[in-house]
């Protein structure tokens, strides 16, 4: 005779709970909404370790290109083989990466959710007070405008926009948050 596993006693064939061999009573709507709760349960779930498991993948593709940006800093034949702006001296060359890196690393920050919106624009609106990210940022317009419009990285890009037009018409007034909803 095989043996019965005490622990299975709990559901019947039917897939209904059972105390022992006494059948519960649990009407067939309780039942669906029950299994529609677990299914949404189940759903959430998912979706919340895909959005962990996303995350992480930004970050180890951060991790990577922060550290060829490093090597990059290190070594100027590899850093002139990085960058695609003329004209800059090595000195400056390694300021552009780095000031690039901080502003990407800005970015990540707020999209795995670190902080918000509204916290990432004051972060770039300080970054953007320093004279070399303001030189990156003149550099680098040209390369923004092959952005598609609407990836996060264009969003960003507009802001900082704003927030320099700011900066030139009023600089005393750096500290002043117009940015909080995301553009």
């Amino acid at each position: 005779m095989a043996r019965q596993n005490p622990d299975a006693r709990g559901i019947g064939s039917s897939g209904r709970p059972r105390v022992g061999r006494t059948r519960i009573p649990f009407p067939r709507q309780a039942w669906r909404r029950r299994q529609e709760e677990l299914a949404l349960h189940l759903l959430v779930e998912v979706t919340r370790l895909a959005d962990e498991i996303r995350n992480a993948n930004l970050i180890q593709l951060h991790r990577i290109t922060a550290a060829q940006v490093d090597h990059a800093m290190a070594d100027p034949a590899l850093a002139s083989a990085m960058s695609t702006l003329e004209g800059l001296s090595d000195s400056k060359r390694r300021q552009v990466l780095f000031v690039n890196r901080e502003y990407s690393a800005t970015m990540l920050g707020q999209r795995i959710g670190a902080y918000g919106w509204a916290e990432m624009i004051g972060y770039l609106r300080v970054l953007a007070r320093n004279q070399v990210f303001k030189e990156y940022w003149t550099m680098t317009a040209e390369h923004r405008r092959s952005l598609l419009g609407e990836s996060h990285e264009a969003r960003v890009g507009k802001a900082v926009d704003l927030i320099m037009e700011e900066l030139a018409e009023d600089p005393d007034e750096w500290w002043v948050v117009g940015l909080s909803d995301e553009t």
